[in-house]
């Protein structure tokens, strides 16, 4: 809760939504995406369990909103890596954290299916965009203990699940059904 008092979500949305960015609905964006309703950005924060000094990667950085929230989350010795491919979210987002002086974050543009090799192992990992099932490339650049919460499914139709990585094993839980937008993977 302290992070969502700290980071202004108004400060993520298009100017034609301001007055609608506390309501709890997805909001659009720009390129067709959109900055998830704050019930999923709370439940999918809450799944991850983040702790001080913590590396996270993120997978759709978007407009930066739940970058910021993780960063706050992680302090000043954690870092957050998020990854976008769209080059106009990318500048959104980086515009963003930087009006709000936040000095932890990296954005990189990029293929997020493929994670980011040369910072792992993460101590978690969050996909913000539906995949078809959980990138190997992600769950292999995940921590011993590691968590990892995504949307996996279909389109128009993906479960909330949360990984926990263990030595030899991987524990699933699932936390409800929900709708994003898809993961673009090459």
């Amino acid at each position: 809760m302290e992070a969502f008092k700290k980071i202004p979500r108004e400060e993520f949305v298009l100017k034609e939504f301001k007055d609608e960015a506390y309501s709890d609905q997805a909001l659009p964006l720009i390129k067709g995406q959109t900055i998830s309703q704050p019930t999923t950005v709370m439940i999918m924060t809450q799944a991850l369990e983040v702790k001080p000094n913590h590396k996270i990667l993120e997978i759709g950085a978007g407009s930066g909103y739940q970058t910021a929230l993780l960063s706050f989350l992680v302090g000043k010795k954690g870092k957050v890596y998020a990854i976008e491919r769209i080059h106009e979210l990318v500048d959104l987002a980086k515009n963003n954290i930087k009006k709000l002086k936040i000095k932890n974050i990296k954005i990189i543009e990029g293929n997020g299916s493929k994670g980011y090799p040369k910072e792992a192992p993460f101590d978690r990992i969050i996909i913000t965009a539906a995949c078809k099932e959980t990138p190997k490339a992600l769950i292999k650049q995940l921590k011993n203990n590691g968590i990892l919460v995504a949307p996996v499914g279909p389109a128009y139709s993906q479960k909330m699940i949360k990984l926990k990585k263990k030595k030899h094993k991987l524990e699933r839980e699932n936390l409800g059904d929900f709708i994003f937008v898809p993961l673009i993977e090459d």
